[in-house]
């Protein structure tokens, strides 16, 4: 059975397909927001404004380290901060630039014992970087981070002043990044490392104002990677490293149910709390027909069908946004296009 895609909405953005890759800010009780470098500033923008044609951001943070385009950002619900993962700290600025607080820490560089020269600006070698998110009730921020002694550590800070209220080791990451995916019971943050050919690790964790717990029951294998969590339950969508399989699992990894039946690629979300979309080695299949979006069941993950576009056999990737659209790039022609089940 095919389901049948209708265009919603389309604007020209060049860079958009970060909105495809993680660029696209969700919280539980506010609008999608997509955060976009641009230059050495980060544009924020209310994503059904910029549907509706206002291209212009609602704010523009400066990066606080020029030239350093690594660990991306997080923005404060009420928009007066942003939230930067540096090579050496975390900070948050406000819109004028102006830093409000800064947590240090290691040195993502991957060379050892090197030498800084105190300049806040320098940037060391290495694209290595952790990751942060606001909370979103906007009292944390969540923070991957470099260690003493190359030990990477996930810490919560509080988000008025940069204060360290909790610190987990992570003894098992050699991260390449690390992107975080907040749960919308408002509790739980997790936190998705990728260390290149060697795998990935999910964590999620808790922090109720004493100790902080870390749930990392998916690591054994080292092969799962994590993409969204249902809007309503606590189920979370993970893909096998290489794409092999697709898998429903509960909060302390237990496999709820799994789709093996085809070769994924490393994009799905849930379209709605009963739908999952999953696209099909999109990049990395030279046969058109291969490029497929496909619906499935969110609970079972069994086969509903492939989603027909009107345009074409496929349109790449996708960004299910939970509300019932999902959201595509078109390289060629640099458009994000938003899209529902017709």
């Amino acid at each position: 059975m095919s389901m049948h895609a209708e265009l919603s909405g389309s604007v020209r953005l060049p860079g958009g397909r970060a909105l495809i890759t993680g660029a696209c800010e969700g919280r539980t009780d506010g609008p999608y927001r997509a955060l976009l470098f641009h230059g050495d500033d980060l544009e924020v923008h209310d994503l059904e404004d910029l549907f509706a044609g206002e291209l212009a951001p609602e704010t523009v943070f400066p990066m606080p380290w020029p030239g350093w385009d690594r660990g991306g950002a997080s923005v404060s619900p009420d928009g007066t901060f942003a939230v930067f993962s540096g090579q050496r700290a975390v900070r948050a600025v406000g819109p004028d630039g102006a830093t409000l607080w800064e947590y240090r820490h290691g040195c993502w560089g991957p060379l050892l014992d090197h030498e800084h020269t105190g300049d806040e600006q320098q940037l060391c070698e290495g694209y290595e970087h952790g990751s942060c998110r606001v909370s979103d009730d906007g009292r944390f921020v969540w923070a991957h981070v470099m260690g003493e002694e190359y030990e990477e550590t996930w810490a919560v800070l509080d988000a008025r002043d940069g204060r360290e209220l909790a610190r987990l080791p992570l003894p098992d990451s050699v991260a390449s990044g690390s992107w975080h995916l907040a749960h919308p019971d408002g509790v739980h943050m997790g936190v998705c490392v990728g260390m290149g050919q060697d795998g990935a690790l999910v964590y999620w964790g808790r922090w109720d104002g004493r100790e902080l717990t870390v749930h990392d029951g998916l690591n054994d294998g080292l092969d799962r990677v994590l993409f969204d969590v249902h809007p309503a339950h606590a189920g979370f969508l993970t893909i096998e490293h290489s794409g092999h399989d697709l898998q429903l699992h509960d909060l302390d990894g237990t496999v709820l149910a799994e789709n093996d039946e085809l070769r994924w690629d490393h994009a799905c979300g849930f379209l709605d709390g009963d739908t999952v979309l999953a696209t099909t080695q999109v990049e990395y299949d030279s046969d058109p027909e291969e490029h497929a979006t496909w619906a499935l069941d969110a609970r079972t993950l069994e086969m509903r069908g492939r989603v027909r576009y009107p345009s074409g056999p496929a349109e790449g990737l996708v960004r299910p946004l939970g509300d019932g659209s999902w959201l595509t790039y078109d390289r060629a022609t640099e458009t994000v296009r938003r899209w529902t089940v017709r």
